[in-house]
């Protein structure tokens, strides 16, 4: 079995995963404070990759970084980048699709959080900063690592956003599930079946080990 295709899907994991970590808790936090209609339109926005179709989602931004038009033409004739059919491009399409995964389950812990921690920390007179990173983050442990798993395990089977974006370039763009799906179309089923046993090992593994973590940890199962 060709292991090219596995480490590609790991990789784009990761990436993802560090990169919603650094961004995403901080808009989690935003959204989680007093609601406005601004704040409604971009968790509307955010969640959007949750009900929309992926091959939707990998359409437009097929558009939108297209060499030939637009804010792809804009990219490749300043910069020399190109986005479509190329890593660089899963992973901005996975950032986009991976995003909701990051920021629900960290939102709503930072929601449950009693509103006498925050401003006890004020008191003491820690910046509002420091209070998100070193009193609010540390109550919510269970959550960052729950959100933190399910990105990471989320990223590992997409398939639309990927294959719209990305293509199928061994090496490149081809990832697990983009692999799976090329096996099929070629009859090769034992291929195609070796690819899925290391997928479902791996997001089995992952998810139970949130489940066992969050027996100890967290006051719910989804917490």
């Amino acid at each position: 079995m060709d292991l090219t295709p596995i480490w590609l899907t790991l990789k784009l994991a990761g990436i993802t995963t560090l990169v919603l970590l650094v961004a995403g808790l901080p808009l989690a936090w935003w959204l989680s404070g007093r609601r406005s209609f601004v704040k409604i339109i971009v968790e509307a926005l955010i969640t959007m990759p949750l009900v929309l179709p992926p091959s939707v989602l990998g359409f437009y931004l097929l558009l939108a970084f297209s060499p030939s038009k637009g804010l792809g033409k804009w990219l490749y004739q300043t910069f020399d980048v190109q986005f479509v059919f190329s890593f660089k491009g899963l992973v901005i399409a996975s950032l986009i699709y991976s995003l909701p995964f990051m920021i629900s389950p960290v939102k709503s812990a930072l929601q449950q959080l009693p509103l006498s921690l925050s401003q006890a920390s004020y008191t003491l007179g820690k910046s509002k900063w420091q209070t998100f990173w070193h009193v609010l983050l540390p109550n919510i442990k269970p959550s960052l690592f729950t959100a933190a798993v399910l990105t990471f395990a989320h990223t590992l089977g997409e398939f639309g956003v990927v294959l719209m974006i990305g293509g199928n370039i061994p090496g490149v763009t081809r990832v697990a599930s983009i692999a799976v799906y090329d096996a099929v179309e070629q009859l090769d089923y034992t291929a195609a079946n070796n690819y899925s046993l290391v997928l479902f090992a791996i997001t089995f593994v992952m998810v139970t080990g949130v489940f066992i973590y969050n027996k100890y940890h967290a006051k719910s199962p989804l917490e």
